[in-house]
């Protein structure tokens, strides 16, 4: 098995990309609860703090914070992947590879992780994730897509809910288009 250089910095916090292995599909918000009800569940027996998340069609960006004595988010994005998995009607077609080894086919095999720095790197994650709906033409504004913890930070007061206002996206933003 290959060994990926991964930062493994106890209760460090970082920022993910998950995807679904067809991003054509939209089983993340088809069954959103189904991927809250598998967060919770991996969250309440492994701990984590979730700082941002935003939930599309076809990935999920997030910005968390593991306990003081604890590095191993991989388990936590294993758990939430198979709980998922567990909870959605299998119609996704499978490699011969995935068929051998009893894997769905939902989710890409690994996902982009990165230390945060410092609180601008933080709040710029966080900012990233806001966006990414609009970024990807899905609402024009960031209060206006629900699968975000967008909303639970405006209730906190930690942005206020017309934050970026009405926007127009140009560019690629650093993603494969």
């Amino acid at each position: 098995m290959p060994n990926y250089r991964r930062a493994f910095v106890p209760g460090g916090c970082w920022f993910f990309t998950v995807n679904l292995l067809d991003r054509r599909r939209s089983l993340l918000t088809d069954h959103v609860d189904a991927l809250r009800a598998a967060t919770r569940r991996t969250q309440t027996r492994h701990p984590f703090t979730i700082d941002a998340m935003v939930v599309l069609p076809d990935h999920i960006h997030a910005v968390w914070t593991l306990p003081p004595d604890d590095a191993d988010f991989s388990l936590r994005w294993r758990l939430i992947k198979i709980a998922f998995a567990q909870a959605v009607p299998k119609t996704e077609p499978r490699s011969a590879v995935r068929v051998a080894r009893g894997e769905r086919a939902i989710w890409q095999r690994r996902f982009w992780e990165h230390l945060i720095r410092d609180e601008e790197d933080f709040r710029r994650h966080v900012e990233y994730c806001y966006i990414n709906p609009v970024k990807h033409g899905l609402v024009t504004r960031v209060c206006d897509w629900p699968h975000s913890s967008f909303h639970r930070d405006v209730r906190a007061g930690l942005f206020p809910a017309d934050w970026a206002g009405d926007v127009s996206t140009v560019g690629d933003f650093g993603e494969r288009p």
